[in-house]
């Protein structure tokens, strides 16, 4: 399973939780039933996925609802087989947003995204690393520009970089969301994952908190610094 939902850095789609949505597929039966609507390539009710389950349709309904309530499935009315109660019969497809678990989290398709943007909006006379760093940057201010002053940390973890205070004014984000990419080439995925924070802090409202690039092994190449009372704001 993958994750479309994270390129933008929002939080997942709502319905899409990739732990419920693992939790869910504990069950053979949903998973059977998830294959089965998955590789109908149209939409199935629940008589039919009852039938090839060789269960009650009551079960089904139940199992199928289940997925649809992880985001693994959509429901709709709208079906041509028997009508209940006057209307259209329930049918389920599959959900257009994918889902993705990793332990611990890992946001590659926020990577991929920023690069992929690089690319396409390099401009004349930049070269791929300025651009990757600006795009970075850009990508930060927007979100931090959404964001409201004091949650950078709900932020934070909503990428995986699970940030842990350290009772001194620094934060520690003990997850890097770009690793193992950032082992191959420190130096751009770094710098793209210090701009990107930087961006962020400077347009969230958070005056107090810098990005500070300090890394060392194990955990992710930046740290969030509280600015000393002499500091001026950048």
């Amino acid at each position: 399973m993958t994750s479309d939902s994270a390129a933008a850095g929002a939080s997942p789609v709502p319905g899409t939780d990739p732990m419920a949505a693992l939790a869910v597929l504990g069950d053979e039966s949903r998973r059977r039933l998830l294959d089965y609507v998955r590789r109908a390539r149209r939409p199935v009710t629940r008589e039919e996925a009852a039938a090839a389950m060789g269960i009650s349709r009551k079960l089904a309904a139940f199992h199928l609802d289940k997925l649809v309530t992880s985001g693994l499935l959509q429901a709709r009315h709208g079906g041509h087989g028997p009508r209940r109660v006057g209307r259209a019969p329930k049918v389920y497809e599959p959900s257009p947003h994918s889902v993705s678990i990793s332990l611990p989290p890992r946001s590659h398709e926020l990577l991929a995204s920023l690069l992929t943007e690089a690319v396409t909006a390099q401009r004349p006379q930049e070269d791929a690393a300025k651009a990757a760093l600006r795009v970075a940057r850009e990508r930060g201010e927007s979100l931090g520009a959404e964001a409201r002053a004091g949650h950078a940390t709900a932020f934070l973890e909503s990428l995986g970089f699970e940030p842990g205070d350290d009772g001194t004014g620094r934060t520690v984000l003990h997850n890097c969301p770009f690793h193992p990419v950032a082992a191959q080439a420190p130096e751009l995925v770094c710098g793209m994952n210090h701009a990107f924070l930087c961006g962020y802090l400077a347009r969230s409202g958070d005056d107090d908190t810098v990005a500070v690039l300090a890394p060392h092994t194990g955990v992710c190449c930046v740290e969030l610094h509280k600015r000393a009372a002499r500091e001026p704001s950048a």
